[in-house]
């Protein structure tokens, strides 16, 4: 195998094949956020086609948040029992047969199903779980970075496709915009086909940074079924005041950026005058400020207290949210808010991931941050149906920007609840 072969290649130079992990998943996530992502640039361009409303259309996405959320506790459930390669690939491969489908869609039903169901599930099965895996798998020592790296992938996605989309959209219509993800989706695809492995013993190592001698025990094969690994974990982990509080905190992370900012920003700067290119353009300068501050975050994870990252985090977060509607939507004030609210977009992930490991164990740490995901999602598509139906109602989207921002501030102060005691939960 090619991954044999390379990782012997790279032991030779002192590079261990977890960062070639951490590499590949970069690059399936990357894509995938173009995906999740592509939406926010078609709403109006769907609009003026088929004549849907704002509030339809984000109906669509919303139930694909929620879906991508619900999937999470069960797709790490599926990386455990059946691979990391092989659960991403059919991933990858229900995902491009959805879109390919949408191409010939007429229906708002249709959009619901393929945009909503079909790319929620497919999605899903990944998620940010497949990070948090590979993390506590392949990685004893520098987990926060590594969380920090792959997650920061999210904004890479942003900063290289949206602006791109947008202009693709905008001259030759969101069909060969949407053409253009697929392919590159079937380009990840064969990365992850060739290059990723499911546990360092398939190449012959250890975790990085664990300098043990003594033969690491082999997995338990599970025969468990997965709807019932993954509820016996959210038994278990319901106990838990930390669970709870950090399912509310990422509820909120959830609604305060997937669900609004990345679906939404784009159509509300119409709103104010601003071209779909410039303001896709503002998405891709969050990206660059996040790709930076999520990895930093990561880094300081591995070396501060994660509440206190949390508190600061969320807090901040929530004042540029609430400053936004007061910025003229001036070039000063938009990039204003791009470099405070970018540099903490996803900045939340890696301190909690690693509260999850602390609290519940590194075995059982990507099933619980499953769960913890869901709330995210959840979060997503509150915010997605009710931002754009404040739209529809109220004719603008600034009362859902308000409200996500006092949310976010919530947020900061409930995460200081959490025991600094980090003893595993559960065994």
């Amino acid at each position: 195998m090619i991954s044999n072969w390379l990782s012997v290649a790279l032991t030779r130079r002192n590079i261990h094949y977890g960062w070639v992990m951490v590499g590949v998943t970069f690059l399936a996530a990357l894509i995938s956020a173009g995906t999740v992502g592509a939406p926010g640039v078609f709403i109006v361009p769907l609009q003026k086609e088929f004549g849907w409303t704002t509030a339809e259309i984000s109906s669509a996405l919303s139930i694909r948040f929620i879906l991508f959320g619900l999937m999470a506790p069960f797709a790490a459930a599926l990386l455990n029992r059946y691979g990391l390669r092989n659960v991403t690939l059919t991933a990858q491969l229900i995902v491009v047969s959805a879109l390919v489908a949408s191409l010939a869609m007429t229906q708002v039903w249709q959009l619901m199903l393929l945009w909503g169901v079909v790319i929620g599930i497919g999605t899903g099965m990944t998620a940010l779980v497949l990070g948090a895996t590979i993390a506590t798998r392949w990685f004893a020592a520098r987990r926060g970075l590594v969380v920090g790296i792959m997650t920061a992938s999210v904004a890479t996605g942003q900063l290289v496709f949206l602006p791109l989309l947008a202009a693709v959209t905008e001259r030759f219509g969101w069909r060969l915009a949407l053409t253009f993800v697929c392919i590159m989706l079937g380009v990840s695809a064969i990365v992850v086909a060739l290059a990723m492995c499911d546990r360092p013993s398939d190449v012959g190592l250890r975790p990085f940074g664990d300098e043990g001698s003594e033969p690491l025990p082999v997995p338990p094969q599970s025969t468990a079924p997965i709807t019932a690994v993954a509820l016996g974990t959210l038994r278990d982990a319901s106990k838990s005041g930390a669970f709870w509080i950090l399912f509310a905190t990422f509820f909120v992370c959830g609604a305060s950026t997937n669900g609004l900012v990345q679906v939404h920003l784009i159509p509300m700067c119409l709103d104010f005058g601003i071209p779909q290119v410039q303001a896709a353009s503002l998405l891709a300068a969050m990206g660059i400020f996040d790709f930076f501050g999520t990895i930093m975050s990561g880094w300081l994870s591995d070396r501060y207290d994660n509440r206190y990252l949390l508190f600061w985090y969320y807090g901040l977060r929530g004042l540029s949210l609430i400053f936004l509607p007061f910025s003229d939507f001036s070039f000063y004030g938009l990039s204003l808010f791009a470099m405070f609210y970018g540099l903490d977009w996803i900045a939340t992930v890696p301190p909690t991931v690693r509260l999850t490991a602390q609290k519940f164990g590194p075995e059982r740490a990507n099933l619980v941050f499953g769960w913890i995901f869901a709330g995210h999602q959840l979060g997503a598509g509150t915010a997605a149906f009710g931002a754009g139906l404040s739209r529809t109602l109220l004719a603008s989207y600034l009362p859902a920007f308000f409200v996500a921002g006092a949310l976010c501030v919530f947020a900061a102060l409930i995460v200081l609840a959490i025991s600094r005691q980090a003893k595993p939960a559960m065994a």
